[in-house]
């Protein structure tokens, strides 16, 4: 991986309650807050520029902008929501530029993974019962891509810790 420990260990602790809140809201609400959005983008202009040269901080910002202008197009088709593309948007600065096909590929998995779970829960009653004002449970063939973006996000960044060795 080419994310540094430093990166991971200052993004972590901001990222991860942001992706929870994210997550959360895309299940119940089917939604993800636009302030969360911008919070998530705040934090990477405001940490990015004590942990990154600045150099790559500038890549990371058109990173972002990439992503946004490309979102935007497949939101605009129907592809996706229009907060699942600002808030992949708002997610693309963190990725270290080396680990963009890494993440791609953990993101994929993540998001089998989830969408197998939360249509498995939904035929769990005792989770219906605990959970009867989520949105996604009634959107038919749409799923909560929140859930699996933050997820992935979330495990980038933990995996950029490297506790495991």
């Amino acid at each position: 991986m080419e994310l540094t420990f430093a990166e991971a260990a200052w993004f972590l602790p901001f990222v991860l309650p942001i992706c929870l809140w994210v997550a959360w809201s895309d299940l119940r609400e089917m939604r993800i807050p636009n302030v969360a959005v911008l919070a998530l983008a705040g934090g990477f202009l405001a940490i990015g520029l004590i942990v990154l040269p600045f150099d790559a901080y500038l890549w990371r910002l058109a990173q972002l902008l990439g992503v946004l202008v490309i979102g935007f197009v497949i939101a605009s088709i129907g592809m996706v929501g229009a907060g699942d593309a600002k808030f992949a948007a708002a997610m693309a600065p963190f990725i270290a530029p080396g680990d963009v096909l890494f993440f791609l590929l953990l993101f994929s998995v993540v998001l089998i993974a989830s969408w197998a779970t939360h249509r498995g829960a939904a035929r769990v009653p005792a989770v219906r019962r605990a959970t009867p004002d989520w949105v996604s449970w009634e959107r038919g063939k749409l799923f909560p891509m929140g859930v699996a973006l933050a997820g992935a996000l979330s495990i980038y960044l933990i995996l950029g810790l490297g506790l495991w060795a």
